[in-house]
């Protein structure tokens, strides 16, 4: 499997046209078209017909002397070559354009923020479980979901390349959007790759449910397989949930079944036997993080953080005594009692903050932080409907923002919680 060679750019032109449909049927003025030009055009087709008719006209006397013809003619193509090549410009130096109205002063998203994402610039990228993705430059957010070119409406994972183009992962796919375009890169799964070496880049993406992930090396998207265990299990999940690198430029990557990582030269797995887990303790991996001391800190949905420090593996939530039984778990799950479900057992987020503290977003339990020593837990909104905690994100400065299941993004100010979109 891997994502299409050839992007597809996305320019909007049927929405263009049917804005101009529109706007013709009502009468108005279509956005990006000045009153002038919009004026002028019928005016500019009269003249040049009329023109074009007196011309005609003058050429059919018989009586004209031939140099005086041949300057009329001249004067004839002149003209029709004009319109032609005025038009042939006003195409060629076309650009899409986003749409206005997709502009609001508040974040409007409302199931649930996935992705948080600063670019270099300063502008905020917030990518949401399916409305899409908003782009906040500090004064208001502009919108953009399947119709204005993007692959999908789950967004998965955003970053930027060196060359400033932001890299939208999707549930379908990706994005990336440069100078108001969207170029996309889809699934195929008809070109797998096995040998991870035999590619390159920075640049990596959730890449569907079953064997791999997808990596950019600047021409092509490669899907590069895991190396499965052998008599694997057909119905485990390998789809990507997490990626994190660590300060010696080893990628980790969580999948629902394994852990991987590869450090440019092998592809390692981190399976259940690996992990040290007992037959009853699932993998449902939702979150990795690896931290600036070296240890690499495993999110999951039932069995809470595992942490790897070097060769040892120890079960973080369980020797902080944050993990119920499961079958007291998956009941309190079962029947939607969510609050009943207090431990550290469905961690889907995992940041550090500049200070060193590792935070936690859990689905029933909300946000809880580490020092070294304690282990706290916090309520971001007590008016909250939902307490979940899809994603946290430390910016380009000091702030760390929780990116919550009811659509809004809060900003931990040392004591609290502030609601920041």
């Amino acid at each position: 499997m891997r994502f299409a060679g050839n992007s597809i750019l996305v320019e909007n032109n049927s929405f263009r046209s049917s804005q101009l449909r529109e706007a013709a049927t009502l009468g108005k003025i279509p956005e990006g078209i000045s009153p002038n030009k919009r004026a002028l055009r019928p005016a500019r087709r009269y003249a040049l017909a009329h023109s074009t008719r007196f011309l005609c006209a003058l050429l059919e006397k018989p009586e004209m002397d031939k140099k005086l013809k041949l300057i009329y003619l001249v004067l004839l193509l002149t003209l029709n070559l004009s319109c032609v090549e005025k038009k042939s410009t006003e195409k060629e130096t076309h650009k899409p354009e986003l749409i206005v109205n997709s502009k609001t002063d508040t974040l409007k998203f409302t199931s649930g923020i996935r992705a948080i994402f600063q670019d270099s610039k300063g502008n905020y990228w917030v990518g949401s479980h399916n409305e899409g993705v908003c782009y906040y430059d500090g004064k208001s957010f502009e919108y953009f979901t399947t119709s204005e070119g993007l692959s999908n409406n789950q967004i998965r994972s955003i970053q930027e390349d060196q060359n400033g183009k932001i890299w939208i992962g999707t549930a379908k796919g990706v994005s990336v959007y440069d100078k108001g375009m969207f170029t996309n890169y889809s699934t195929i799964t008809n070109d797998p790759k096995y040998d991870w070496n035999k590619t390159s880049g920075d640049l990596w993406f959730y890449a569907g449910e079953e064997d791999g992930i997808n990596r950019f090396d600047g021409m092509n998207m490669n899907y590069l397989i895991f190396p499965k265990p052998k008599n694997e299990h057909p119905n485990k999940s390998y789809g990507v949930t997490g990626i994190s690198k660590d300060t010696d430029g080893t990628v980790w990557i969580a999948t629902y079944s394994a852990l991987f990582n590869y450090n440019g030269k092998m592809t390692t797995i981190f399976d259940t036997k690996k992990l040290k887990l007992k037959d009853s303790e699932v993998l449902h991996i939702r979150s990795v993080l690896a931290d600036s001391k070296g240890r690499i800190w495993i999110g999951n949905n039932g069995i809470g953080v595992l942490l790897k420090k070097g060769d040892s593996i120890t079960h973080f939530s369980k020797e902080q005594g944050k993990l119920l039984s499961m079958n007291e778990f998956e009941a309190n799950t079962k029947t939607q009692q969510f609050a009943k479900n207090t431990g550290l057992q469905s961690v889907f987020a995992i940041e550090e903050d500049t200070e060193g503290n590792i935070w936690f977003g859990d689905r029933d339990s909300g946000a809880w932080k580490y020092n070294g020593t304690t282990l706290t837990n916090y309520t971001i909104d007590s008016e909250l409907s939902k307490v979940m905690v899809w994603t946290i994100y430390k910016d380009n400065g000091t702030n760390l923002l929780f990116g919550m299941a009811n659509g809004r993004v809060y900003k931990f100010n040392g004591k609290t919680f502030d609601k920041t979109f």
